[in-house]
């Protein structure tokens, strides 16, 4: 019995033995292969923060949803290249709905509004004026603004020279052969120089001391009265004038900043707060070469017709002048252009979610376009949606410090 057991028990040892070295074999001949079949662990990047892309100056120091708007917190890494411009994830990019533009060159052509006021055209002006020194024994036309036809009577002048000279023709009516003919002939020709017509000369002859009826030369409205009735006048003294209601003169006053562009023939539309809804379409007749000094505006006249009588002399206007283009500018849209005061910069998109903030010099701006007059060539595509939140990460990263600024004197 002894001896039955301490076999057993030898044999039981010797089984577990073997066991133990088949298995320890098993795991050092395995390990080798183990190792040469498992690959390379990725290199990981070092998470300085999460961040919300609406809210970047909120920095948060694990990973979810973000408080302030329904998306996911984004990583901000350690290896961001540190160049001027700043990545964003496409999907952030997506969920903002930002929209880019390309820049184009080109002329900008400015559409200028200005205030303009309605007034009578000078140049159809016509003076009525006393043509001998004489009395103004009767005016027919005494009220302004009154409507006149060519050749009404206005009034009439008795003129004592006209009544002599009238006198001494109709004295020698009665003068008989070659010499009084030519005597009457030379009396009659000194009323001629003295301005009468032939109707008014035998209107004298024939009543010397009733006077000459003075006429308007041309229809229109009498605008100006210099005299009333019974008033002693000298020659050349204005007595009224006649102006044409069927053309008028439109002054628009243009700041003198912005009148490059404009000259004669400048195309401009005009409306009238009496007449809503309605456009004349007119062109600069001349650009008046003087600039009021309180205002420092100059006036650019307009000639506008009036055969519906619509318009009046002192009529308020909005004068809206389509100047010329100037030298070829990169132009980008009003919305890309981010002004802090002290500089002017817009965000380029560059491709693959980076974006670049770049300074820019502005020009003039017409129709929500301005013209970039340094920093861009043309090409680029600038954000003109969501760029403010690009440009605060740019902030947060440092692009902006990074940014190379525009050559010296030239940062506005």
């Amino acid at each position: 019995m002894k001896r039955s057991a301490a076999a057993l028990v030898a044999l039981t040892m010797l089984g577990l033995g073997a066991a133990g070295g088949y298995f320890a074999g098993r795991g050092r001949a395995a390990l080798p292969r183990s190792v040469a079949s498992t690959p390379s662990a990725p290199a990981q990047r070092t998470v300085l923060y999460w961040y919300d892309p609406m809210v970047p100056d909120k920095h948060f120091n694990h990973p979810g949803r973000s408080p302030f708007m329904a998306m996911d917190l984004v990583p901000k890494y350690a290896d961001t290249s540190p160049t001027a411009g700043v990545s964003i994830d496409p999907r952030v990019v997506q969920n903002l709905g930002m929209r880019t533009a390309v820049v184009e060159v080109g002329a900008l052509t400015p559409a200028l509004t200005a205030p303009g006021v309605l007034d009578w055209d000078r140049d159809r002006s016509v003076v009525v004026s006393a043509r001998a020194q004489g009395v103004l024994t009767r005016l027919d036309v005494a009220s302004p603004y009154a409507r006149v036809r060519a050749g009404q009577a206005l009034a009439v002048l008795l003129a004592p020279e006209w009544a002599s000279a009238a006198g001494e023709l109709r004295a020698l009516d009665a003068a008989g052969g070659a010499a009084g003919r030519d005597l009457r002939q030379a009396a009659w020709h000194r009323l001629q120089v003295m301005g009468l017509s032939d109707d008014e000369i035998r209107q004298l002859r024939a009543a010397p001391s009733s006077g000459v009826v003075v006429r308007a030369p041309v229809s229109g409205v009498v605008s100006d009265i210099d005299v009333r009735q019974g008033q002693a006048v000298a020659a050349e003294t204005t007595l009224m004038r006649i102006d044409d209601p069927s053309r008028l003169w439109l002054d628009a006053d243009i700041p003198q900043a912005e009148v490059g562009g404009i000259h004669a023939g400048t195309p401009a539309d005009v409306t009238f707060d009496a007449l809503p809804g309605r456009v004349l379409h007119a062109r600069v007749q001349a650009l008046l070469a003087t600039v009021d000094a309180r205002t420092r505006t100059q006036t650019a006249r307009i000639v506008l017709a009036n055969t519906d009588g619509a318009l009046a002399p002192g009529m308020f206007a909005r004068v809206t002048l389509h100047a010329d283009g100037g030298t070829p500018h990169p132009l980008v849209p009003d919305s890309a252009l981010i002004s802090t005061g002290s500089q002017t910069r817009v965000i380029l998109a560059t491709g693959d979610g980076h974006f670049e903030p770049r300074q820019v010099r502005v020009g003039r701006s017409a129709g929500g376009v301005s013209e970039i007059l340094d920093g861009l060539s043309g090409g680029e595509r600038v954000v003109t949606s969501g760029q403010f939140l690009i440009d605060s990460e740019a902030d947060l990263d440092g692009a902006l410090a990074r940014m190379a600024p525009l050559p010296e004197g030239r940062d506005r």
